[in-house]
């Protein structure tokens, strides 16, 4: 039986466009660079953000590739609700967030803007759709369809995320929804990389108290083993706390091969606190990391950056995980593991491009 108790925060804790194939992906940095960045927002929850050509140059000579999306929902301004306060963010205001899909256009035509050398250091991904319609798949394939050479992957994208949730209009996202099944489904088809938020629980769970979503979700990776999913944050959130003895159950399922299709990520300042929480957090992460060397990924979580300070911050907040990591562990973490798994997506990707979008048919009107 899984349950929590308050001691998690402190002790037991996570404790956890054109193709880039070719001369572009041979010109792709290497370790040199310092990391990778698995999680990077250009845009924010009203779709601003920072230019695409500004960006590379803040990533300058320390990130090396960076997967790159927008934020696929849009913060509403509601005059009944703020007045004529503008809410920038989704904590800023009452008023509903709703799924924004021109958000994978923008950032297909911004990457298009880039020179190839540039290009190579970014992955784009597909974000906005609403994991709770049936034609969500169709949404993405159409994105591949008309910006070819453009996308790795989908996501950040999020079923279940404390005080988001809630405020998006219309139906609830479910784990159990067969239209994520068909967006998963899809993914594995096309060569995808997925990038899947979900909490571990809900927030502020009665102690004792089975964590909400864990078995929900761990039935959802064992659904679709041929897709490369990446699940963010660990499942952790702001007051999602780690559920007791985490790295234990998290253990079992690196070790399971039901869920050799999984990855995480352990981006986002929310989601280091837990980890370098005491000695004790950063051992026990470690010990978990080093065992399983290729299954974690570093991002930053940032959105719209304008700096490349706020880019490396949880990096260095990170410090006490990269020195009890061995240098082989933190060497995938920053870099190989992004590289295997991206670099693979974009061969699959473009090869079903290829495969699909001469021949892609136009869909019929019904009269």
């Amino acid at each position: 039986m899984i349950r929590r108790s308050s001691a998690a925060l402190f002790g037991i804790v996570f404790v956890l466009a054109l193709s880039v194939s070719g001369d572009a992906a041979k010109k792709a940095p290497g370790p040199s660079y310092l990391l990778d960045d698995v999680h990077l927002h250009l845009t924010n929850y009203i779709q601003e953000g920072t230019d695409i050509h500004e960006l590379v140059r803040i990533m300058g000579s320390k990130i090396g590739r960076a997967a790159v999306f927008g934020i696929p929902l849009q913060q509403q301004w509601s005059y009944r609700v703020s007045g004529d306060f503008a809410p920038t963010y989704y904590l800023d205001t009452d008023a509903p967030l709703y799924y924004y899909s021109f958000v994978d256009a923008a950032i297909a035509m911004a990457y298009r803007s880039l020179p190839p050398a540039e290009r190579a250091r970014l992955d784009p991904m597909i974000c906005g759709f609403n994991p709770a319609d049936m034609y969500a798949a169709d949404h993405i394939k159409r994105v591949l369809t008309t910006f070819p050479g453009v996308f790795s992957g989908i996501g950040e994208f999020t079923i279940h995320k404390e005080f988001v949730s809630s405020k998006i209009a219309g139906e609830v996202p479910s784990l159990e929804d067969p239209a994520l099944d068909r967006v998963l489904d899809f993914a594995a088809q096309a060569g995808l990389v997925v990038l899947l938020h979900n909490d571990v629980d809900r927030p502020f769970p009665k102690e004792g108290e089975e964590p909400t979503y864990f078995a929900q979700v761990k039935d959802l990776f064992r659904r679709h083993p041929k897709t490369t999913i990446i699940w963010a944050h660990v499942g952790l959130g702001r007051v999602i706390l780690p559920i007791d003895d985490y790295a234990s159950h998290l253990a079992a399922m690196l070790a399971d091969p039901q869920y050799k299709n999984l990855h995480f990520d352990i981006s986002w300042i929310e989601t280091a606190k837990y980890i370098v929480a005491s000695e004790q957090s950063v051992k026990v992460s470690a010990d978990l990391i080093n065992r399983y060397p290729d299954r974690f990924l570093f991002g930053s979580d940032e959105v719209a950056p304008t700096e490349q300070g706020k880019l490396l911050h949880v990096y260095d907040v990170y410090a006490p995980l990269w020195k009890a990591l061995s240098p082989e562990t933190r060497a995938k973490v920053l870099h190989g593991n992004y590289e295997r798994l991206f670099d693979e997506a974009r061969r699959r990707v473009r090869a079903w491009e290829k495969a699909h979008v001469a021949s892609a048919p136009a869909r019929g009107r019904k009269r």
